[in-house]
């Protein structure tokens, strides 16, 4: 039992284990391409696309772990002032509109991809293809939505809010 529990934890956190990843990876290309550059004089022509690509999976990546967490960026003190009954509508109609737009970005992400794929662009150095480094939006929409349905279950509060309740 334990041990399948261990697996779901490392399965519910995957998207933060390849965000901290590939956070390491961007830090340690940028500190080796400025010294290369800086001490050696040779720069890396590629880590700029690298760069790119690195931060398009760390946002991506991290998003559903902001969902699940409560640490999306999110203004309640307007909602925290309404009576109890309209604060339950008003979250039930917030709820409605994260998981349309979520919905929408999802649908736009696969036409975007589609895209790439058709044209078989790439980047110039590398030749990275942009559907390897932009196929994580799709993904990270379905993994937000599923946060997002999460933190709605568990009763997942922002830090701040835990923060004014003690």
């Amino acid at each position: 039992m334990k041990k399948e529990n261990k697996l779901l934890t490392v399965l519910g956190n995957l998207d933060i284990v390849v965000a901290s990843l590939t956070l390491a990876l961007l830090i340690i290309l940028t500190v080796a391409g400025v010294a290369w550059r800086y001490v050696f004089g040779q720069p890396f022509t590629w880590l700029e696309e690298v760069q790119l690509a690195c931060m398009v999976w760390i946002v991506f990546a991290a998003g559903g772990a902001a969902f699940r967490t409560g640490n999306h960026v999110a203004i309640e003190m307007v909602v925290d002032l309404m009576p109890k009954k309209l604060q339950k509508i008003v979250n039930w109609m917030i709820s409605v509109v994260v998981v349309l737009v979520l919905a929408y970005l999802f649908k736009q992400s696969l036409g975007f991809i589609q895209v790439f794929l058709r044209s078989g662009r790439s980047t110039p150095m590398l030749d990275i293809p942009y559907a390897l480094i932009y196929g994580i939006a799709p993904v990270s929409f379905v993994v937000m939505i599923i946060s997002y349905f999460y933190s709605i279950i568990k009763d997942v509060k922002s830090e701040a809010k835990e923060a004014a309740e003690e």
